[in-house]
């Protein structure tokens, strides 16, 4: 057996911003906000409740509570930005989401290392209709790839899709198409 590890031109590799990418549901945005606003309500909450015993703590306490709360509100307007930014797409060999304001973070896991896929949601996601689609690869100890912001039916359909893809490379029948087209 001979084997080659030939070079690789950079300049004729694909483009990583090439990929078509799809966003992720408009709904992402206000429960992201949302859910940054009740962490930063309760700190702020507990700031003004708890007794600070030192005289100079005590008299800046409201104003620690207001500070508090303010840092919270601008943190859930930066997760209302960021959330409208994230994109993902489903290709025939991958899969990749691409999230982040500041630092831009684009996953791409192949789906020959997919093991498993599950869907999750919390109480605040499921009343806005939304669910994370975790993919998990082998050795791993959590998620490799969370995918989230998609609505319920969307993360089914690709959810089904995966699983179908699972199934035909362990050597059962190839995977069924979705009912819709997937991006």
């Amino acid at each position: 057996m001979v084997h080659t590890n030939l070079p690789l031109d950079p300049e004729r590799l694909p483009r990583l911003e090439a990929i078509p990418l799809t966003p992720v549901s408009p709904r992402l945005a206000p429960c992201q906000a949302l859910q940054q606003l009740w962490r930063w309500w309760l700190l702020a909450l507990l700031a003004s409740l708890v007794p600070l015993s030192e005289p100079p703590l005590a008299d800046w306490q409201g104003t620690l509570a207001i500070g508090i709360a303010g840092l919270g509100l601008v943190l859930a307007v930066f997760a209302w930005v960021e959330a409208r930014r994230r994109a993902y797409g489903l290709r025939e060999h991958d899969l990749c989401y691409r999230r982040g304001l500041w630092v831009r973070r684009t996953q791409v896991l192949p789906l020959v290392r997919l093991q498993h896929v599950e869907t999750l949601s919390t109480p605040l996601e499921r009343a806005f209709g939304l669910v994370r689609l975790a993919c998990f690869t082998a050795g791993g100890g959590g998620a490799d790839l969370v995918l989230e912001g998609l609505p319920a039916d969307r993360a089914e359909a690709v959810k089904r899709y995966l699983l179908a893809r699972l199934e035909s490379e362990s050597g059962t029948p190839e995977p069924v198409p979705p009912e819709e087209p997937l991006p």
